[in-house]
């Protein structure tokens, strides 16, 4: 393939199969049009063929083992299988359907044999062993010494150190989770995509914002129920309505309905699923040295161990707490002064927060939305960038992506040189998981010393255009843009030589995304990209002074959500017993443990805890991650504003230092160069109101 390059390939005989054919299209775009279902299972198999002939290549290799001959070869095998994964990845997460979902049981034990045919192969082990014992009398760079380290974890970590009949249960064990972890995604989807809540009389919508009434008319319209409004439980569909319903009892509806996923004791009831999969975790553990599965994750990771995230999170949870108890008991003063006299549920939560908002701070969430077209919203946080770093962006015309609705933006650097390509997918399907995340249609890695550049996607789950209206955000949708486009900004920047080097520690990788959170309502950038999708007016000033001025509210709730799911989490991953838990009772135990109040539920519960349980690994004993991360980006930005949030000089460090590096030195190292010393947690709790009152 040609570097930093839009022109296509020398052109090679076709395969027949679009998933091994090299792509011609600009930037190598995959040919996502001429893909179907049944090339993947064949290029997996040809893709697993190549790579086992690379490796036995190495193993055979009669030379001594080198780092060269040896690791360096190693990193490079597995092209043309990762390509295939990669591109089976973005399908499945956001344009999935019932082939793909049935290919993905077919492919998860191919792939899982696979990788465990690497991780287990003793000769080639042997191999990386002996480099790994002469490591300190090899003249290696920085980057290449880091290489050596990180193979060598990877397949001790694998189980390159076990006998021949542990690992046999290793596979076995291996197996088993990349079927569940299929399994469990699948059941949430269609979980989700089977609800509706069908509203017939118009007085039950009272309190409900016009776009959203339109959009539900309008799902309503789409499956013969002309005259109703459909309500489900994409975010855009359910959040407003939690905020705005008048109507007590469809709240608590819509909201039983979405905390309940995956329990009714159906076909996809995933209580089962869990609790397999943390039994199959903690054996696997314990196969390989660890007391529980949160001690093997988190030894890889920048915690190190179970105590180091109980600490963290503990240090915030008694303030999150108290913050909490103060912000339901505004919300019991309101139910009270209204002439009501329930008691403040879950399901209330967010209607009477969105009215104290209004009452305490004059600030209505709908009020905010028409500076928030989504256009300019992704405008804003290209601008954030370039003002940043320089890097510009440029729509590319006529690239087939896996659906219409995706775009997609040439990034040049400063001086023009090609860094990525940046596609952007906003608004939910039927066939998209979900959440938002980033996600690679190809990855950054050099070839022929060339450093080839990556196409990464934003996939988010937006508000969408309703009649003449644009898609217009709400502030959590805006958060999430910036938040992903953080991500993005972390691949686009990679300058790593090697792909074994090029993902992080999952407790840093939130680092990138949350810090760009900061810009976005900066009142500069606000000045910049929120304008009245109609008028154009520039969002007033006495507009902005209010938003600001709600930064910390609701931060109580927010926090304590969180933490929750995140003490749920290591519930589930510091089992060191190897039975399989009754998910209900380990759920019930977690919460009365906690003591988290009864007018909050976990951000998620077990059954559709698709951070922890969607994957063989995935955040598993690290949904703590982001509030860890939120240290970071809080300190780190600390730095910007010491400064100017635009200094160049303050971002090209953040750019050297952090966005760069990959796994090239320990996070912590980096971090420390970036800042001068290690993070404060103050910042943190300042910005989230959690400081303790004078």
């Amino acid at each position: 393939m040609i570097a930093n390059s839009g022109l296509t390939s020398t052109t090679t005989p076709s395969t027949g199969n679009p998933l091994l054919d090299e792509w011609a299209a600009p930037f190598h775009i995959p040919p996502f049009a001429e893909i179907k279902e049944e090339h993947f299972l064949p290029a997996a198999r040809v893709g697993m063929e190549r790579q086992k002939a690379e490796i036995t290549a190495i193993t055979t290799n009669s030379a001594p083992p080198t780092f060269q001959n040896t690791i360096e070869a190693l990193d490079r095998t597995g092209d043309r299988l990762s390509r295939v994964q990669t591109v089976f990845e973005v399908l499945m997460g956001a344009e999935t359907n019932e082939k793909l979902q049935a290919l993905a049981s077919d492919l998860a034990p191919l792939f899982s044999a696979h990788y465990d045919w690497i991780l287990l192969n003793e000769t080639l082990f042997t191999r990386i062993k002996s480099v790994w014992d002469a490591g300190t009398t090899l003249s290696l760079t920085p980057e290449q010494r880091m290489l050596l380290e990180r193979t060598y974890k990877r397949f001790v970590r694998g189980g390159a150190l076990l006998d021949p009949v542990k690992k046999k249960q290793l596979e076995k064990i291996n197996e088993e989770l990349a079927l569940l972890a299929v399994r469990f995604g699948e059941n949430v989807l269609k979980e989700v995509n089977a609800y509706r809540l069908v509203v017939e009389n118009k007085h039950d919508l009272a309190g409900l914002p016009e776009p959203l009434l339109a959009t539900a008319s309008e799902a309503a319209r789409k499956i013969g129920l002309d005259g109703k409004w459909i309500f489900t439980l994409q975010a855009p569909s359910l959040w407003p309505f939690l905020r705005y319903a008048e109507n007590r009892e469809l709240r608590q509806s819509i909201f039983n309905a979405y905390i309940t996923r995956c329990t009714h004791g159906d076909a996809t009831d995933n209580k089962a699923v869990a609790s397999r999969m943390a039994s199959l975790r903690a054996q696997r553990a314990r196969l390989l040295g660890f007391a529980t599965w949160a001690d093997y994750l988190l030894d890889d990771n920048m915690a190190k161990n179970p105590a180091g995230v109980y600490d963290l999170l503990n240090r915030l949870w008694t303030p999150a707490k108290s913050v909490a108890a103060r912000e339901a008991a505004s919300f019991q003063a309101m139910i009270k002064a209204e002439g009501k006299s329930f008691e403040l549920q879950p399901w209330d939560w967010f209607y009477y927060a969105e009215k104290v908002q209004q009452t305490e701070y004059a600030l209505d969430g709908e009020a905010l939305r028409p500076y928030f077209k989504l256009e300019n919203v992704r405008d804003g946080a290209f601008w954030v960038a370039n003002r940043l770093y320089g890097i510009t962006f440029t729509e590319l015309k006529g690239l087939t992506a896996y659906s219409p609705e995706v775009q997609s933006f040439e990034v040049k650097d400063a001086d023009g040189t090609h860094l990525a390509v940046l596609c952007v997918d906003y608004h939910p399907r039927p066939g998209k998981r979900s959440g938002a995340w980033e996600t690679l249609a190809r990855p950054c890695w050099v070839e022929n010393g060339k450093l080839n550049r990556p196409i990464v996607l934003n996939v988010c789950n937006f508000s969408r255009p309703t009649g003449n209206r644009p898609a217009l955000l709400t502030t959590e949708e805006v958060d999430t843009l910036f938040h992903e486009f953080g991500h993005a900004l972390h691949v686009i920047f990679s300058q790593v030589n090697y792909v074994g080097l090029a993902n992080v520690a999952l407790d840093f990788c939130e680092l990138p995304s949350q810090i760009m959170e900061n810009w976005a309502f900066q009142p500069e950038v606000l000045q910049h990209y929120a304008r009245h999708w109609q008028t154009g007016e520039v969002i007033p000033a006495a507009l902005v002074e209010k938003l600001q001025r709600a930064e910390k509210f609701n931060q109580g709730f927010k926090t304590v959500e969180y933490l929750a799911a995140s003490f749920l989490d290591l519930e589930w991953h510091t089992l060191s017993d190897t039975g399989e838990p009754d998910t209900a009772a380990l759920e019930r135990i977690a919460v009365s443990r906690m003591g988290i109040p009864p007018q909050i539920v976990p951000r998620y519960r077990s059954t559709y805890f698709q951070h922890i349980f969607s994957e063989t690994f995935g955040y598993s004993s690290g949904y703590y991650s982001y509030i860890w991360a939120e240290v970071l980006d809080a300190d780190a930005f600390q730095a910007f504003k010491e400064h100017g949030i635009f200094d160049s000089a303050t971002a090209r460090s953040f750019r050297q230092n952090i966005l760069a590096k990959g796994y090239i030195e320990e996070p912590m190292t980096l971090y420390r160069r970036f800042r001068g010393r290690g993070p404060a947690v103050e910042p943190l709790l300042e910005k989230r109101g959690l400081l303790a009152k004078p």
